[in-house]
């Protein structure tokens, strides 16, 4: 739990109990110090029955360590609920013995006659009083029509689109949009308030110039704008392609890349790092993290608050201001940026996550671009499934990719491959540098991460505009 600053200390009444219900503490930096304190008591003799000497107490004490992290249990205690059975006398009867199997049971244990016994699927999901503020249904009032949503993008009967307005352009749609519709106009003139806000926009302009498909993460990792504004920024100066080769990404107003072949190179390529018994090693082994994971989760039990952190004497230690690691702010100019790694594939270095959306152009290998290059010259026809491309080529992208990626695990990991046969080693002998992993960097500010949603980019950016 102390390892992990977002998750809260649980205590349990009766740790032995499954059935029971724990409370939470919430972390709390603190600059306080720790103390070890003795009292010595020293009898003196007593010479005169008749007078009482009070004993001499002396006490001692040692500086032992300083505290920086400090847990409070602030919440309420929720209800128990135990596994009992109240019988027709009114006496309670305890069922643990017969509902927990603590060790390998024949059949006869599962078909015993017993009390029906429903422990609740969830308790309160908040410890801290609150002033809930009961409305009524909007959709019982009179005269109440629920909003207008597209069939194709339905998430819920009284879901009403985000004000975005992003263009949404299927591969089989005839033509592809050449201005943004007049509200995305607007929304992006009313947030474009500052020069830093003109420059944004003359900078994109200036990358859809030079290349007319982008994907999100691709953008973030050359310009440095806030999220929230590049949300607004980009239905203002590109349509959305749904589907094909070039789903998920983002096309410049006017460009058709399905009647231009030289737009292959923009195609997106669906990337997944294969694991499993057969590749060698399993999810559990890889150096590579995944976007969300169910193993991580925790209960939602309350709405925790980021504090602001005290200045504690370890911080004071380890230096604060612009001398300090701890201290220093990135610069504006590239205080939303993200990382290369997060749209660029290169030689001898790991994804930062085990699903990827690469566009071919941004594969940095030179075998995977003389596989994307085979047919240059002679490209016919555009398919849904492989765009410009000759069949298959996806296909073997991945195969040579996770082949490279095998190739540096094997390199950092060597214990995980150490029962393969030689024959099957030379099959594979290549000469791929070790990857390094990528520190995260500190940053004060939020952080802002390819994906906060979905373990799937493209149905996260779709939620994000419809």
């Amino acid at each position: 739990i102390y390892a992990d600053p977002a998750k809260r200390l649980e205590l349990y009444f009766r740790p032995k109990d499954p059935y029971c219900h724990p409370v939470c503490a919430n972390r709390f930096p603190t600059s306080t110090m720790l103390l070890k304190v003795r009292r010595r008591t020293k009898k003196k003799k007593q010479l005169d029955t008749e007078e009482q000497i009070q004993p001499e107490v002396q006490f001692e004490m040692e500086i032992l360590g300083i505290v920086t992290t400090v847990y409070k249990f602030q919440g309420m205690s929720d209800f128990q609920y135990l596994a009992m059975h109240s019988g027709p006398d009114g006496k309670q009867t305890s069922m643990y013995d017969k509902v927990l199997m603590l060790k390998p049971e024949k059949e006869e244990f599962f078909n015993r006659e017993l009390p029906l016994y429903i422990p609740p699927p969830i308790f309160s999901r908040l410890d801290t009083p609150i002033d809930y503020f009961y409305r009524p249904d909007i959709q019982h009032r009179s005269g109440y029509n629920n909003p207008q949503v597209s069939g194709e993008n339905l998430i819920g009967l009284s879901r009403a689109r985000r004000p975005h307005n992003a263009i949404f352009v299927n591969f089989d749609d005839e033509e592809v949009p050449t201005k943004p519709l007049d509200a995305a106009v607007q929304n992006w003139n009313k947030v474009c308030t500052n020069p830093v806000d003109k420059k944004v926009e003359e900078e994109l302009k200036k990358l859809f110039e030079v290349r007319p498909v982008w994907s999100r993460n691709a953008v973030k990792a050359n310009i440095s704008v806030h999220p929230d504004k590049l949300k607004l920024l980009l239905p203002y100066l590109a349509y959305y392609m749904l589907t094909g080769p070039w789903r998920s990404l983002w096309v410049r107003f006017g460009y058709d890349p399905r009647k231009h072949p030289e737009a292959k190179i923009y195609q997106v390529l669906d990337f997944r790092i294969r694991c499993g018994m057969k590749y060698g090693y399993a999810a559990t082994d890889m150096p590579v993290k995944a976007k969300r994971s169910t193993y991580n989760y925790s209960l939602p039990i309350t709405v925790k608050k980021q504090v602001s952190h005290t200045v504690s004497v370890h911080d004071l230690k380890q230096g604060l201001g612009t001398a300090g690691t701890s201290g220093a702010k990135k610069p504006p100019s590239s205080r939303y940026k993200l990382k290369e790694s997060i749209y660029i594939f290169r030689e001898g270095a790991l994804p930062p996550y085990r699903q990827m959306f690469y566009q071919l152009c941004d594969l940095n290998v030179e075998s995977l671009q003389k596989i994307i290059h085979r047919n240059d010259g002679s490209e016919s026809e555009c398919t849904e499934r492989d765009g410009w491309c000759l069949a298959k080529t996806s296909d073997d992208l991945r195969d040579s990719m996770s082949l490279m990626i095998k190739q540096i695990i094997r390199s950092t990991r060597p214990a995980l491959f150490s029962n393969k046969t030689s024959s099957e080693d030379g099959k594979e002998q290549l000469a791929y540098e070790s990857g390094e992993d990528e520190d995260d960097e500190e940053e004060e500010e939020e952080d802002f991460k390819p994906s906060d949603g979905s373990e799937n980019e493209m149905e996260t950016e779709i939620l994000d505009y419809v």
